[in-house]
């Protein structure tokens, strides 16, 4: 069996259990140790696809493990899980975002918040804008920041983002320790879309001091072409930015 089918097996089987411990009565929490576990292990460069298959089958699994109606009055109180970010439903997916609280529980979890700027309904665009930093505020700065890269990286094939929306995002960039392990990540990576991270990340003062190690630094020999240039112009538009952050 091929080792995409297997990984498409697992994740089917965790969303199954997820969906089953919603509405098993017995807990308060749904059970998403299997679920973390799982998508821990995928890659974002898939992500879409990844979306997809959790969004049907997280349905398909919640409409087959509802309780008989003549067990409706045990049913527990409808949970709003993380999972709801990426319902069908548009309205669900501005409650999930408005109603989670607490840190991301890993990258694809983090991701799944993220591109809700990128959502089809304004009002789930809106929420997104307001509760995203909250949220990365409170999740592990190496989820955050692995999950931003990539999302900085592609924002421009993004149809329905707004200036507004990535305002935000490069808000969430100028946190101290953000900031400091993309910078990191732009030397010490030797994949990946560091060159575009490079460019969006222009737009912030954030660069700013670290153009010359990153410039004789960097393994990938694009981003030194990049920062090499702004190295000897003396640092980075993107302090003059209009859309920039603060000061870091």
């Amino acid at each position: 069996m091929q080792q995409s089918q297997i990984m498409e097996d697992k994740i089917i089987s965790a969303v199954r259990t997820f969906a089953s411990s919603i509405n098993s009565g017995s807990k308060v929490v749904a059970d998403m140790s299997e679920l973390i576990e799982v998508t821990s292990q995928l890659s974002l460069s898939g992500f879409d696809y990844w979306e997809r298959i959790i969004r049907s089958e997280f349905s398909l699994a919640i409409r087959e493990s509802i309780p008989p109606k003549w067990k409706v009055w045990s049913k527990p109180k409808e949970l709003v899980t993380w999972l709801d970010l990426i319902s069908w439903d548009g309205y669900k997916r501005e409650k999930a975002l408005r109603a989670l609280s607490g840190a991301a529980p890993n990258t694809f979890f983090f991701s799944l918040a993220v591109r809700r700027l990128n959502d089809w309904v304004p009002q789930v665009r809106k929420a997104a804008r307001e509760k995203l930093p909250e949220i990365a505020s409170l999740t592990d700065p190496e989820y955050v920041v692995e999950a931003l890269s990539v999302a900085l990286s592609n924002w421009n094939s993004w149809g329905r983002i707004e200036e507004a929306d990535k305002e935000v995002l490069l808000e969430i960039v100028c946190e101290k320790e953000i900031a400091k392990s993309l910078r990191s990540k732009l030397i010490i990576s030797a994949s990946g879309p560091m060159p575009s991270l490079f460019s969006q990340l222009g737009r912030t003062p954030m660069l700013d001091g670290n153009i010359e190690e990153i410039a004789r630094s960097a393994i990938q020999p694009s981003v030194r072409a990049k920062a090499y240039p702004a190295y000897l112009k003396g640092g980075l538009l993107g302090s003059k930015a209009e859309n920039g952050c603060g000061l870091i």
